[in-house]
């Protein structure tokens, strides 16, 4: 009898496609299960991102090594940034830990799980990992039956002071346009309409390939599949963002007027130490384009508070910009001291009550923008996909500009028993909060 597998996934929507690949692969040789409890073996896919990202793998790792007294688990694998990382202190520490497997070899999960069955196994490759999946490879989707993850890219050029994302997945390498075009193809065949497109910086898609900036043209290739009726664009960097692509979203309206746009910083100083590409001025010059384009574009952002030697006027640079440019959506990171990053080596580190002090005052600026800027949905008719049916009968679902798992919901009144999970319905906003909206079908 085939023995069963778990998968548990931390981290970022481009872990969890690799998630899903490494399932599809597992589910070739064993039974795969939903429920760690009851595997007989568990994969971990750990996120190295940010300290607490990290915490919570070694966190997740030893509560599922408790499987091994209490479960049936008998090989527990850890997979991903933290295991690419720290594979050998991960195995000499946790000694309840079977094998690791890094970024560069997913694709050998079922050799690993076979050969750490016998004995405790490292399968991590020398040097940059070059792994990049393709549309034949077998992938088991993890997200509901109507949304599924496109990564069109893997690895990261970029090498910001603060962040070990190339040193852990290598450099960027853009899938071939007729990959991701044939595996779009097949996902709308099994009913998805909505597709999140990303990479670990989506804007600089097919350069490698071709010397040019090719999303724009992947776009409109997506945009002509049947079936698909959002696309979805996350982790766009501004330095890349090209009139020809805010021409394409504004073109095409399956592009759904959203974009993730993560700056990091708002003094030039900090950024240019960060080694981010681009001033704060040509970023508050293309947030200007964008509204002019799709001037019902909800726009999101991410910045890092306490980075090295981020004294309070550069802060309060950050601060006066964020009420200045008014996101609908942003987040806001405490700078996390990462091993081996040059920002990491500096002595000049910002203490941390400083850091989180400077986060706290920032979203709750935050909060009061996005309660404002949500108002402007009141009164509208938009298109909502439904995603879940409560026990009252009610119905919750996303607006085009709210990101599955990220952003806010829309709370519908009334029961309608003639709907479906994956719907795409008219709704009238009748309220909405800083986060959600409330709001009525419209027949």
């Amino acid at each position: 009898m085939s023995k069963k597998v778990a998968v548990v996934t931390l981290g970022c929507p481009k872990n969890q496609v690799d998630s899903e690949i490494m399932s599809g692969l597992l589910a070739q040789d064993y039974i795969f299960i939903d429920n760690p409890e009851e595997a007989d073996i568990i994969v971990v896919n750990t996120c190295t991102f940010i300290q607490s990202a990290k915490e919570e793998s070694i966190e997740t790792i030893f509560e599922m090594s408790r499987f091994k007294e209490s479960g049936t688990c008998q090989t527990l694998i850890a997979t991903g940034c933290l295991a690419q990382q720290y594979g050998q202190e991960l195995m000499q520490d946790i000694p309840e830990l079977d094998g690791v497997l890094g970024t560069g070899n997913i694709d050998e999960i079922n050799k690993l799980v076979q050969a750490s069955e016998g004995t405790r196994t490292t399968l991590i490759k020398e040097g940059i990992p070059e792994f990049l999946h393709n549309e034949l490879m077998p992938r088991k989707r993890s997200t509901p039956d109507y949304f599924a993850l496109v990564k069109v890219a893997e690895g990261c050029d970029n090498y910001c002071t603060y962040c070990i994302i190339p040193y852990v997945r290598g450099h960027f390498r853009s899938r071939p346009e007729e990959s991701v075009i044939r595996e779009v193809k097949e996902m709308a065949a099994q009913g998805v309409k909505e597709i999140m497109v990303m990479a670990q910086d989506t804007t600089r898609y097919g350069q490698d390939l071709t010397g040019e900036l090719r999303l724009p043209q992947l776009i409109h290739e997506l945009a002509r599949i049947e079936g698909i009726e959002w696309i979805r664009l996350m982790y766009c960097y501004p330095e890349r963002f090209t009139d020809e692509l805010i021409e394409t979203m504004r073109q095409e309206p399956k592009v759904c007027r959203y974009i993730d746009l993560p700056l990091q910083h708002a003094d030039n100083k900090i950024l240019k130490e960060m080694n981010r590409r681009g001033t704060i001025e040509e970023a508050e010059i293309l947030i200007g384009k964008l509204r002019e384009a799709m001037p019902e574009i909800t726009i999101r952002t991410t910045m890092i508070t306490g980075f090295p030697g981020e004294s309070e006027q550069e802060f309060l640079n950050m601060v006066d910009f964020v009420k200045r440019v008014q996101f609908d959506r942003l987040g806001v990171f405490t700078y996390s001291q990462e091993d081996n990053t040059p920002a990491g080596l500096r002595s000049d580190q910002v203490p941390l009550e400083v850091r989180e002090q400077r986060r706290d005052q920032i979203m709750q600026i935050q909060q009061e923008i996005s309660r404002v800027r949500q108002q402007r949905w009141v009164g509208r008719v938009t298109r909502v996909m439904l995603e879940q049916k409560q026990p009252d009968g009610r119905w919750m679902g996303r607006t085009e500009g709210d990101a599955p798992e990220i952003d806010g919901q829309v709370y519908i009144k009334g029961t309608h028993t003639s709907l479906q999970v994956g719907d795409l319905i008219k709704v009238r906003i009748l309220e909405a909060d800083s986060y959600d909206l409330i709001g009525e079908v419209v027949t």
